[in-house]
This record gives C-alpha cells, structure tokens and sequence, in this order.
C-alpha cells in the first residue's frame, strides 16, 4: 500500500473530562453503566459542576484511533469539527503533536467544541455523556477528495451516524475513498448507537463496509441475538474482515473462510475508555503495513491492554517501542 495515509478516521472531535466516581454518583445522576449517552449542554454543565476532580484530554472515538496510530509510527490523518474555542485549540494542538495530519477547518459561529463527561467507576467501566456541540456541523464541505481519496483505509465512527449532515458527511467520504479503490472501515461504537441504527448498520456491514470493528456486545446487539458464537454465524457469510473484541477473552478476527482468536495481553484494568479505539489502531497499523490477521489483532490487543492500564483514552506509552519489546516488531 502506498497512499499518502496508511489510515484516514473520521469521527466526533471531542475534548475528555475523566473523573473517577462512585456507583452512587451514576445512581444519583440517572446514567447507565457503560454506555455513551448524548446530553444537552444543561446536562453537562450539571454533571461537570458535580463531578470530582477531573483530567481534561482530548478524545474522540476515532481521534483516539488516529494517535495510537501515529504513536505506532504510522501516517495517519483525521477529519473532525471543533469550533474556534479554547478547547478547539487544545484539541487541534494535541492531534497535530501526536503526529496526526488535522486540516478541518474549525466553525467560527455556533456551538462549542464537544465534550464528554466520562465517569469511570472501580471497576473500570466508563460512561460517557457526550455533548455534540460543534461536532454536528461538520458538513460534506470538510470532506475532501485528497484526503478520502488519499489513504489506503478510511476509519470510521458509528457515532456519526447520529446526525443528517455527519452521516451525509461519511457517506461523501465512503464514495470517494471507492472511486479511488481504497478500502472503508466502521466501527459500531457502542450497543446503544447499534440500537439508535441498527437497519442502516447491518447494511452497511454487509453491503458496504471492508473492516468492521465490533465488541462482543455490539455484533450481539447488530443481529439480537444472545450468544457470540450466533452473532458470528449471522455476520460471516456477509463480511470480509471482522475485527471483534471480547474484552478479557482477547479477539476473533472473522472472514468469510476463516476465524483467528488471538489471546488477550495481561494488564492493570484502570479505565476502559478508549480501548476499541487503540484495538482499532493496532490492527490498521498492522493490516496497512502487510501484517497477518493475526499480528494485526496481536497489534491491537497491545495497544488495548496499555491504553486500559491508565485514565484517558490515548497512549502514555510509545506504542512502536511497546511493539518492538513486546511482539519484536
């Protein structure tokens, strides 16, 4: 492969507010462990002001995925909304200093750069509570030809379906990145985004999409079904690659003809917040640079398994060198 960009991703800029909380506190708000739910910017502004101490990072579903990239060494580009704002700058600031290509042009009028109140709980789990603000004004505008077109995979966030002019936004990146025979990747993000789009998901995972990106809950969510093991029957006859995370039981990475189960790696469970999106880098990281399925997964659940270890959802750890000592790449 040889584009400009091993990887563009497409998603929500979005700037992290992370506190540890208790299982009361998510009681008290009337949050569901582990999801990502959407909130006004009322809500958030509550939760902020109820919140313990807090790190602010930026974040973002397939942002993150973009900087485990560059932090393997790959040539990775990004497409989101912020506005012209202090966290705009901030986020702008942090991709580009992880060596991410970032020219999206930031709104001037309307919203705020987005934010998500994440609480982490004891046990890891994260939930999210995400205000769009200017991520909704990202038009088919800021899409264009030279970087859709110019990298070998584009990556992109189920979450953006959750608007008309995001979602025409994707589908004007998903026919360029086409015409110019490149291949397009989706993650579902989470269950609840599966359960907000299911129809047009299952379309797109078995009429449109290259590499689809799931958890054990989504892929179960996707075709309701109770069992793993179901979700993959319905989903092979259909896929091309499936890259499926099963949390503590490693992954599977399901094509047509074949199944690849790759053991997860031994790690401090401190935060899950970004874990799917570095499992995400590791495995394009992999897949771009000509490695098996199987290396690619290995890739992923490395970068998964570091990015857990901590709070916030991007590497503290140079993920390259982390491959070289760990996989002797």
């Amino acid at each position: 492969m040889s584009s400009k960009y091993q990887v563009l991703c497409m998603g929500n800029a979005i700037v992290d507010v992370i506190a540890r909380v208790d299982d009361q506190f998510l009681e008290t708000h009337e949050r569901v462990k582990g999801s990502m739910m959407l909130v006004d910017a009322e809500t958030s502004a509550r939760l902020y002001d109820d919140m313990p101490p807090a790190i602010e990072r930026s974040g973002g579903s397939a942002g993150n995925t973009a900087a485990g990239i560059a932090s393997f060494g790959g040539k990775a580009a990004y497409i989101g909304k912020v506005h012209e704002d202090q966290l705009g700058t901030v986020f702008r600031h942090d991709i580009r200093a992880a060596g991410v290509s970032y020219e999206t042009a930031p709104s001037k009028e309307g919203a705020p750069t987005a934010t998500s109140m994440i609480l982490v709980t004891p046990d890891g789990q994260r939930t999210m509570n995400t205000f769009l603000g200017a991520c909704v004004e990202l038009t088919p505008d800021d899409v264009h030809e030279k970087e859709a077109g110019g990298a070998d995979v584009l990556y992109v966030e189920g979450y953006l379906w959750d608007t008309p002019s995001m979602k025409a936004s994707v589908l004007k990146a998903f026919e360029i990145a086409r015409a110019a025979g490149k291949q397009v990747s989706l993650s579902l993000s989470d269950s609840f985004c599966v359960d907000r789009f299911r129809d047009e998901f299952v379309d797109l995972v078995e009429k449109q999409v290259d590499i689809i990106f799931a958890n054990e809950d989504e892929i179960k969510s996707l075709y309701q079904v109770d069992s793993f093991d179901e979700a993959v029957a319905r989903l092979r006859p259909h896929v091309r690659i499936a890259a499926l995370t099963r949390s503590e039981k490693g992954s599977v990475i399901v094509t047509s003809d074949a199944e690849v189960a790759v053991d997860a790696f031994p790690t401090t469970v401190e935060d899950t917040t970004g874990a799917g999106d570095l499992f995400a880098a590791g495995f394009l990281f992999g897949y771009t640079n000509g490695h098996s399925l199987e290396k690619s997964a290995k890739l992923g659940g490395l970068a998964a398994a570091e990015v857990i270890s901590h709070l916030g959802a991007r590497p503290e750890t140079n993920l390259a060198a982390l491959a070289e000592e760990k996989l002797g790449l």
